[in-house]
């Protein structure tokens, strides 16, 4: 075979080229609300698949889910109570992440503020014929800080020994679900199930069922005031947030460390204390769940309350007025799921939108743009 004989390999090219390149400018404030969007089009549409793939119809199926979550008001309002612990734990994993704090352990922080506010009646902290508000008080306030020494211990062991929060916090999310276990079977046990006795009604978070007889509008809702005690927590943490010294220390932190220490900052203070406010936050969500839905301690109180938090606040932006809404996306998704399929469909759906929002980050950071190829 000759060299004369020997033909070039071509190669098949397309007639376009991508190019990407590091974003150097801001990008506008819509742009992220538009990718957030976008991702969540993007994970309904990969579901839809997974559905037919199941043998499924997923137009059927997402109707369903609308008409189960918004269809009527007493619908919406069992959405709303599945969306309140859902803001409680948004808020508590923006606060931390917004300082770039990664706090996989509100489900953990969630079991012990349940745990705190069961102490109160369990142990009991407060007699049975306690008035109303100050059972709630107490037991509010018990709940907040059991779950932020739960946000104590990763925050110091970052704070003073550089240990990775991640493991610390995902790890002690095991130890609270055992060390609620231990209580529920061992020591509050009701004739040996897998839960604590009833709680007294004055220890009960008020629904709007309980205003049934003067305005019958109400009647059979099961909205409760953990609700109302979540709006305001979003507003307390947008103050802190947005219109407070410690907030700029915080975002600052957040968004050069090295500035921030230069400034005067002390990092190690604030990683404390904001892992003390989350896990706080993440507790009160404990608290609302047995003092405002089963008015009991029992192991199945989550069904993950404290991870989904973790795609409500990246969808959300870490902006606590936009977890509000997310929360009731997602409350309206486990309500409604759970008709269709116990666990599979709403945690499917919840993970394409997690995996789809992590991705859209690209964009954020890059710019992606096409080009026509030039002919050789």
């Amino acid at each position: 075979m000759t060299e004369s004989s020997l033909k070039p390999i071509r190669r098949l090219q397309l007639p376009f080229q991508i190019h990407v390149e590091q974003r150097l400018e801001d990008v506008p404030r819509w742009f992220p609300v538009l990718i957030s969007f976008g991702a969540i089009v993007v994970a309904l549409i990969l579901g839809g698949i997974i559905i037919v793939i199941a043998g499924g119809d997923p137009f059927a199926t997402y109707i369903h889910i609308a008409r189960a979550s918004f269809g009527s008001l007493g619908v919406f309002s069992d959405t709303l109570v599945k969306a309140t612990p859902l803001i409680f734990v948004g808020l508590a994993c923006a606060l931390a992440f917004k300082m770039r704090l990664w706090n996989i352990g509100a489900e953990g922080q969630f079991f012990m503020g349940a745990w705190g506010a069961s102490l109160v009646v369990l142990l009991p902290i407060l007699p049975s014929e306690t008035p109303q508000w100050l059972f709630i008080l107490v037991m509010l306030v018990v709940g907040m800080v059991c779950g932020a020494i739960w946000g104590f211990i990763p925050g110091f062991l970052k704070a003073k020994l550089q240990v990775n929060e991640i493991i610390t916090t995902l790890m002690m999310n095991y130890i609270a679900v055992s060390w609620v276990n231990y209580f529920i079977f061992a020591v509050w046990t009701e004739g040996g199930f897998q839960m604590s006795r009833m709680f007294p009604k004055n220890a009960w978070l008020p629904r709007l069922s309980d205003l049934a007889e003067s305005m019958p509008i109400f009647r059979g809702l099961t909205t409760h005031s953990g609700l109302l005690l979540a709006l305001v927590a979003a507003g307390v943490v947008w103050f802190i947030l947005f219109r407070s010294q410690w907030g700029y220390e915080i975002r600052l932190l957040g968004d050069n460390r090295d500035a921030a220490r230069y400034a005067g900052i002390s990092v190690a203070r604030n990683t404390i204390f904001v892992m003390m406010l989350s896990g706080a936050l993440a507790g009160l969500a404990g608290m609302s769940e047995i003092s405002g839905v089963v008015h009991r301690l029992q192991g199945a109180i989550s069904p993950g309350y404290g991870f989904t938090g973790i795609i409500v606040a990246w969808l959300a932006k870490l902006n606590p007025a936009a977890v509000i809404v997310v929360s009731i996306l997602f409350g309206a998704l486990i309500l409604a799921g759970r008709e269709i399929q116990p666990s599979g469909i709403p945690k499917m759906i919840q993970g394409c939108i997690l995996v789809c929002l992590i991705a859209s980050d690209f964009l954020l950071r890059y710019r992606v743009y096409i080009t026509r190829r030039i002919q050789e």
